[in-house]
């Protein structure tokens, strides 16, 4: 346990011990006795706890003292002990940031005494709350939420950096299952916001009848059934960040609504004339392309502007490469951890089974097929044939996808170049196509060789 160190600063050294002596008996106090304020002013480095200061000392006075401290410390405790009852002083240092002023007497033991260990609770509860703040930043550092080195996942990881630093609105797409909302929490707990509230609002599951309630809040008995008022999401988030998942899917009544509130940085509660001023971070999230949804008149343009802010595009988990182990071990150690099952392995072919599959669910269609597999493994490893998925890979289901041509390419050669063995010549062979595209893809990490 650290000890809490306090300095005594007073010029009548037989004082000074009795002080020390009396403070010395908590076994948790390490106490040090200065007889002027220079000798005091020069260890200032060993950074004490807490100052018990004589205000009337040779050379430098208690009030100058009291300056080289707060410049020195600002938020160091000091306890003025003065053998004058002068109130106009008294009233001055602590002004000055004095954190108390004693006067000399019969008291003054018991009064320290008290001061001190008030001084220790403070500065021990604050400590507490450091360290939880600390425990709260490292939940949400962005290698504890989003596993990966991809160079996807990476380039993600730098466009998140950028994001705590401001409080620009950000945008996030990514197919069903890729993690945005594990990225907004990691943008709003590493921000400035992050001891202010994170409100998440997913806009599909909420009726649309209902909507403009659950945002912006309402007075009581402004709609049948509003029996109370009500604190809207908005509201909620003030001083924080709200995250608005699926933003594609909210009726143009409704984005109406929101631009408005965007605009004007506050909110009427329905059923009242009364405004309240906003300052909430947004981050929205969806995975449509919202400049098609504006092409088709779904969305709307000024709205699509308002919110574009930063933009993020999370790679599915079928572009992440390597980083599909990663998770898959990661998911596979947490779950045996949670359950208090033996500590699970994945065999080499089952890993070679989970890199050829195209996860139409993403990370969390992994993370379910892993589960299932610590479920039905009758050993310690997982085998290929302990690995069930939604689809075993047909033509038809593939097509599913909807993936782009190179996407699709690459399935196509990755199959090819694991079929034969990494054999480039004899792919490009087979596939008609030139050895040098095949290298292109390969240093581009758009394919991998193992």
């Amino acid at each position: 346990m650290e000890l809490f160190r306090i300095f005594i600063v007073e010029d009548d050294l037989l004082y000074a011990k009795i002080l020390g002596h009396h403070l010395s008996h908590n076994p948790n106090y390490e106490v040090e006795v200065f007889t002027n304020g220079k000798d005091l002013v020069n260890n200032l480095y060993k950074n004490p706890h807490v100052i018990s200061l004589d205000y009337n000392l040779p050379g430098m006075s208690g009030m100058e003292v009291l300056k080289r401290i707060k410049e020195h410390n600002s938020e160091l405790p000091v306890i003025v002990v003065s053998g004058q009852q002068d109130v106009s002083t008294a009233i001055e240092l602590l002004k000055k940031g004095a954190y108390d002023y004693v006067i000399k007497d019969q008291d003054t033991k018991e009064r320290l005494w008290n001061l001190m260990r008030n001084i220790q609770e403070n500065y021990s509860l604050k400590n507490k709350i450091t360290l939880l703040e600390e425990e709260i930043g490292k939940k949400y550092e962005y290698s504890n939420l989003i596993k990966g080195n991809s160079p996807a996942i990476n380039k993600v990881f730098m466009l998140i950096e950028k994001a705590v630093k401001t409080n620009i609105t950000v945008s996030i797409y990514g197919d069903t299952g890729t993690g945005k909302e594990l990225v907004a929490k990691s943008i709003h707990f590493n921000s400035k916001r992050r001891n202010k509230p994170f409100i998440a609002v997913n806009v599909t599951a909420i009726p649309k009848e209902l909507i403009e309630s659950e945002m912006f809040g309402h007075e009581k008995g402004s709609f049948t059934g509003a029996n109370n008022r009500r604190i809207g999401k908005f509201e909620e988030a003030n001083h924080g960040t709200i995250f608005l998942d699926e933003i594609g899917d909210m009726d143009l009544n409704m984005q109406a609504k929101l631009l408005r509130v965007l605009q004007e940085e506050e909110v009427s509660r329905v059923g009242s004339n009364a405004t309240v001023k906003l300052d909430v971070r947004v981050i929205v999230a969806t995975h449509k392309n919202l400049p098609e949804e504006v092409k088709k008149g779904t969305f709307r343009e000024d709205l699509y502007y308002r919110l574009l802010g930063l933009p993020i595009e999370l790679p599915p988990l079928r572009n992440r490469g390597s980083d599909i182990f990663l998770l898959s071990r990661f998911f596979l150690d947490e779950f045996c951890s949670r359950n208090q099952m033996p500590k699970l392995t994945i065999s080499p072919a089952a890993l070679e089974k989970l890199k050829k599959y195209p996860y139409p669910g993403n990370v969390r269609e992994l993370k379910a097929i892993v589960e299932l597999a610590a479920v039905m493994t009758n050993t310690d490893i997982i085998e290929a044939e302990d690995l069930h998925f939604s689809s075993e890979g047909s033509v038809n289901d593939l097509l599913q996808q909807e993936m782009t041509l190179e996407e699709y390419n690459r399935l196509i050669i990755n199959y090819f170049l694991k079929k034969y063995d990494n054999k480039v010549r004899l792919v490009a062979k087979k596939l008609d196509i030139g050895k040098t595209t095949i290298y292109r893809m390969m240093k581009d990490d758009i394919i991998d060789l193992e």
